[in-house]
């Protein structure tokens, strides 16, 4: 992951965990990323996004794609896996 985490909400009430994330893309510029996973599904799915104080609805694809060069999962996976540890939080 190229981009830097700089800023972090995680709320695990609910049914499930939700992440509020600010990174700083390679470039400088501040990519929010609020997201959660699904236990139904598995998988992680973008809720809202915003990158330089634009907002992008729910739309990652572009950034992950032309920036980190891999998938929209695969991106908040490796978010996600970083959060989970600094917080003891394990998926069940």
């Amino acid at each position: 992951m190229l981009s830097k985490i700089r800023k972090v909400k995680f709320h695990t009430e609910g049914k499930n965990p939700n992440y509020k994330v600010i990174l700083e893309s390679p470039e400088g510029k501040e990519l929010y990323v609020h997201f959660d996973y699904t236990h139904a599904t598995k998988t992680y799915w973008p809720l809202e996004v915003s990158y330089d104080g634009k907002f992008k609805d729910a739309k990652l694809a572009w950034y992950t794609r032309e920036i980190e060069g891999t998938k929209v999962a695969e991106f908040l996976e490796s978010i996600a896996k970083r959060v989970n540890k600094k917080y003891g939080y394990t998926i069940e």
